[in-house]
C-alpha cells in the first residue's frame, strides 16, 4: 500500500490525475461517518484506565465534547490498484486525529489483562454483543 502525501499535497484532483496516468480503470472512494458510539466505547476504556486522575478528567471532558461530531464526515479515501499495488489518499479532520491520539494514549496505559481482549468495533469482525 502507497500512501499519498496529503500534508505535503492535499488536493485530490493531482492523486485522481496520477490515477488516470497509470491506466487505474477504478477509483474507489469512500467516506467515513462518525458515531458517538466511539466516544462511548473510549469513556468506557477511560474509566479502567490508570491515568493520574487530572488527566483522566482532561481526557473524559475532551472525549465528550466530541460527541457533538455525531453523523458527521470524519475521513475520505480514495484508492486505486494498479500492478498488485493500492494506492491511497486520505483525508481526516483534525478533532478525528485528536480522538484517534486519545484513543492510543488510553490503550497505551490500559491493563495488560484487558489490551488483548478489547479489539474495538472493527477488530476481527466479531461482535461481543
Amino acid at each position: 500500500m502507497v500512501f499519498w502525501n496529503t500534508e505535503r499535497n492535499p488536493d485530490y484532483k493531482a492523486f485522481v490525475s496520477v490515477a488516470e496516468a497509470s491506466g487505474a480503470s477504478v477509483i474507489v472512494f469512500h467516506d467515513r461517518e462518525f458515531s458517538a458510539e466511539v466516544v462511548d466505547d473510549a469513556l468506557d476504556r477511560l474509566e479502567r484506565a490508570q491515568f493520574p486522575r487530572e488527566e483522566q478528567r482532561a481526557y473524559d471532558r475532551r472525549l465528550r465534547e466530541m460527541r457533538v461530531y455525531d453523523g458527521f464526515t470524519c475521513a475520505l479515501e480514495l484508492s486505486f490498484d494498479v500492478n498488485g499495488a493500492v494506492y491511497m489518499f486520505e483525508l481526516r479532520t483534525e478533532w478525528f486525529d485528536e480522538l484517534n491520539q486519545i484513543l492510543d494514549d488510553i490503550d497505551a496505559v490500559m491493563p495488560e489483562d484487558e489490551e488483548e481482549d478489547d479489539e474495538g468495533p472493527i477488530g476481527g469482525y466479531f461482535s461481543k454483543n
